[in-house]
């Protein structure tokens, strides 16, 4: 049984669809990656699991309880905002309390004063500071518990949130891109620090962010979304180097796959010097190449490959991306390569353009992808 299952999950707003049937199961202490371009429906998916809004049709299981009719306070459903949403007149120590305090005080030993006098209530609260001590100590932040969120930084009020989410001992975690207002080296750090408090807690986690390298690095399976629907669900090796629809393929990868028109006929797809013979069934018609940066090369004599021009190079370090243009088609095509072969290239340089027909992905004309023969992948091209 899975920890969490989604079942067609649907989800319109003034009559736009935001989620269109999605169905997802995470199993106990997993960590899931829901990545996508913003307004694909991700942060709503985390809203209806929370209980804050209510889908259209669909179903909702936690340990294989239906939530759906469940009330948001009574799912035991922890989640991180993107604002942290942390109380800004409350004190570290006091936000990380507010669930503790929901969860065992009734509403009368809540009340500022008439509470201290009832019974029980003063034992109830050591036992929250006690717990909101050692959570803090978990993650480090014992030393800010008397602090406002005013006074601590980006990464500081991070973790707190966290420890807020954390310390009710919830049986999901729901992260709404916790780290997309911090900075670059603080957000790869904190990356680590919640794969680390994942794998400590141990509970099934659902992490919303458009950031690619995020999901790629955290996760142990990556969903990709796209327009509300739900198209691939894998690992992340998977996900990048086996899309299973040319939208994943687009979003995934950084530079962009490059993504060239080729044409099918009799089962062949062919495109200059690539030729792949089909094992699915296609009509004659257009069809897409894709090819990773990576698995493009230069050759700056021109005497193998596709003739082509460099458009631009971007230095990255470790790197260098080389945007070029292939003469006859006139599409563009980018190259990610290493310092050494790119030290005699520059702007304007005519090349030959390599494609490694071993490394091509086809997707037919709806954006499903196609497998081909391997034997076919270096066969001479007759187009």
């Amino acid at each position: 049984m899975s920890a969490l299952s989604l079942r067609g999950l649907k989800k319109s707003f003034g009559g736009n669809a935001i989620l269109n049937g999605v169905s997802l199961d995470i199993e106990a202490g997993e960590f899931i990656a829901l990545v996508g371009p913003s307004g694909c429906g991700k942060s709503t998916l985390l809203r209806i699991l929370a209980g804050l809004d209510h889908a259209d049709s669909g179903e909702i299981f936690v340990g294989g309880k239906d939530m759906s009719p469940v009330a948001a306070a009574d799912r035991n459903i922890a989640m991180v905002f993107q604002s942290y949403a942390l109380y800004p007149h409350l004190t570290a120590g006091q936000n990380i309390a507010v669930p503790l305090a929901m969860k065992r005080l009734s509403r009368p030993q809540r009340l500022p004063l008439v509470g201290s006098l009832l019974p029980g209530q003063k034992d109830i609260r050591t036992g929250i500071a006690r717990d909101v001590r050692e959570m803090a100590g978990l993650l480090k932040i014992d030393h800010l518990l008397d602090r406002k969120p005013g006074q601590m930084s980006g990464g500081q009020r991070q973790r707190v949130a966290l420890a807020r989410a954390m310390v009710r001992q919830p049986s999901i975690f729901l992260m709404d891109e916790p780290l997309s207002n911090l900075d670059a080296n603080l957000r790869v750090h904190a990356r680590g620090e919640i794969v680390e408090l994942h794998r400590r807690a141990g509970v099934p986690t659902l992490y919303v962010t458009h950031d690619q390298a995020e999901a790629l690095s955290m996760a142990d399976r990556v969903a990709v979304m796209i327009g509300g629907n739900l198209l691939q669900l894998a690992a992340p090796d998977v996900i990048y180097n086996d899309p299973a629809h040319i939208e994943v393929a687009r979003f995934v990868g950084q530079p962009r796959i490059n993504i060239i028109p080729a044409f099918a006929e009799n089962g062949y797809v062919g495109f200059e010097g690539i030729r792949l013979a089909l094992l699915e069934k296609l009509a004659n018609g257009p069809v897409s190449l894709g090819i990773r940066p990576e698995f493009v090369k230069l050759s700056p004599s021109g005497r193998s490959g596709l003739s082509g021009m460099i458009e631009r190079l971007e230095f990255l370090g470790s790197e260098v991306i080389a945007h070029c243009r292939l003469e006859a088609s006139g599409d563009a095509v980018v190259a990610k390569l290493a310092p050494h072969e790119a030290k005699d290239l520059i702007a304007g340089m005519k090349v030959g353009v390599v494609l490694a027909p071993v490394q091509a992905m086809v997707f037919g004309p709806e954006g499903k992808r196609l497998r081909f023969a391997a034997s076919a992948r270096r066969e001479p091209a007759h187009v």
